[in-house]
């Protein structure tokens, strides 16, 4: 049996993560507090944050920024997801959450042709 948690970032009781997601007192205010399926949203929204701010994850300050980052995700004053927000599931073709725009804004900023405007 699954073990249950009271969701910060989705407002509901779901199951939580099986472990602490990593060493610390944020791992374990994640395992805590935040459920699986919200954990999940987290890969693609830290993957649009080190794209957007071309973070070299092997820079400590990089690091501590997309920390940083995680902890205003999970926790912060908007880390509520919106009010109507529906989880995706299996019969909607378009799930309605923050990572689903997030990753559409990543995928067109990567052929945005920024690098191509800059050549002279």
């Amino acid at each position: 049996m699954a073990r249950m948690v009271k969701c910060v970032k989705l407002g509901r009781e779901l199951p939580g993560l099986d472990k602490p997601p990593f060493p610390g007192e944020l791992g374990k205010r994640i395992y805590e507090n935040i459920s699986k399926q919200a954990y999940d949203m987290w890969p693609a929204q830290s993957t649009l944050i080190i794209n957007h701010y071309n973070l070299n994850m092997a820079d400590p300050d990089a690091r501590k920024l997309l920390r940083e980052q995680m902890e205003e995700f999970f926790f912060g004053n908007d880390a509520k997801m919106p009010e109507g927000w529906v989880p995706e599931s299996e019969d909607t073709d378009t799930p309605v959450t923050a990572g689903a725009g997030a990753k559409g804004g990543s995928q067109s900023s990567k052929g945005g042709g920024g690098g191509a405007s800059s050549k002279k």
